[in-house]
Parts: C-alpha cells; structure tokens; sequence
C-alpha cells in the first residue's frame, strides 16, 4: 500500500565490522606485525569497507540517526575510500620512481580528528561501548595525525596501531552485542546504559 512505512534494519554491526577490519589491519602494520608492503592489499580491503560505511551512513541518515549517519559518512568517503585509493597509488608511484609529500595527508587527517574530537560527546547518549569506543579511537587520530604532519616521529605510529586494536575490539564487541541482543529479544551480551540518556524525539 502507498500509505505503508518500510524500515531497513539497522546495519550498524556491518559498518563497526568493517571499522574494526580497518583497526586491525591498520593496527598490525604501524605495530610492525605485517610488513608496510601489505600497502596495496590493505587499500583493497579498505574499498571494501567504503561500500559497507556508505551503505550504513545513508540508511542511518535515513533513519534520521544524525551523529551516526553523519561519523559513518565521512568514515567511510575519507578513512576508507580516500586511503584505500591512496595506498593503491602510493605504491603505484614508488614502483615508477615517483613520490608525493604526504605531509598534505596530516593536514586532512587534522580536519578529520578535530570533527571527531568536537562530534564526540554526542556519543554519550549511545551505549557505552560506543562510548569507549570513540574514547579509544581519538588518540589514535591524533597520533595519526601528528606523524603525518611531521609534528611526532614515525615510532609514535606504533602507539595508534594499540589504540586502533583496542578500538576494533570495542567495534566488535558493540556489533556483536547489536545483533545477538536484537536476535534473542533479550541482553545477552551488554552494552551498558548511556552515560546522557538521550532526549525523546
């Protein structure tokens, strides 16, 4: 009937999997566990988070969910797409002798983090596994960010490789919880209340 209201189901848990895919492969190289030659093939696994993200920003922002829709928005057109693309040509370039400042990428990486830093509070509302998670994932930004700009050296980046695992546990925990709570009608594994209860729209 045209009167009839079809909702998608959330596919939050999909896009905290591909958040916490992107930590993990990220986290293993600036921690030394994978060789930076894993470069091209980390870019292919991040242009596939992209279609995840996206899928999950435009029905979240749909769905009239703000701080979500918009956080996976950006996620998924700069941290995936923009890297992914830009590891794949990184090495494209080496291999014909060419290179290019990737000083430019601190800078983005700037607006990026400072846009997180100031959104975040608003995941106080969220389950505090959310919370954690976001708590977990600025200092890895920062770091990231400094190091590219040349602001910290390069040995910092094992620091935001740790905060990145620990960001993609809290991203696996949350997307875990989503589903299976969801699936049995009931808390079976918890996420904890809001810190802010958020207001009734």
């Amino acid at each position: 009937m045209s009167g009839d209201h079809h909702h998608y189901a959330s596919p939050g848990p999909a896009g905290l999997v591909a958040l916490a895919m992107a930590c993990f492969t990220f986290g293993a190289i600036h921690t030394g566990m994978v060789a930076g030659s894993a470069a091209p093939l980390l870019g292919c696994w991040l242009l596939g988070g992209f279609v995840v993200q996206f899928t999950v920003a435009v029905i979240e922002l749909r769905d009239g969910h703000m701080t979500g829709g918009n956080v996976f928005l950006f996620f998924s057109a700069f941290f995936m797409l923009t890297t992914g693309l830009e590891l794949i040509l990184k090495t494209i370039l080496a291999k014909n002798g060419m290179t290019a400042d990737s000083h430019l990428d601190g800078w983005a990486w700037l607006t990026l983090s400072i846009a997180l830093t100031l959104w975040s509070p608003a995941y106080l509302t969220s389950v505090k596994s959310m919370t954690f998670l976001v708590i977990a994932i600025l200092p890895a930004c920062w770091i990231i960010t400094g190091v590219d700009i040349g602001y910290l050296p390069k040995t910092w980046s094992y620091y935001d490789g740790v905060f990145l695992f620990i960001t993609g546990c809290f991203g696996l925990y949350t997307g875990a919880g989503m589903i299976l709570n969801t699936a049995f009608g009931k808390t079976i594994i918890p996420l904890g209340k809001p810190f802010i209860a958020p207001q009734a729209h």
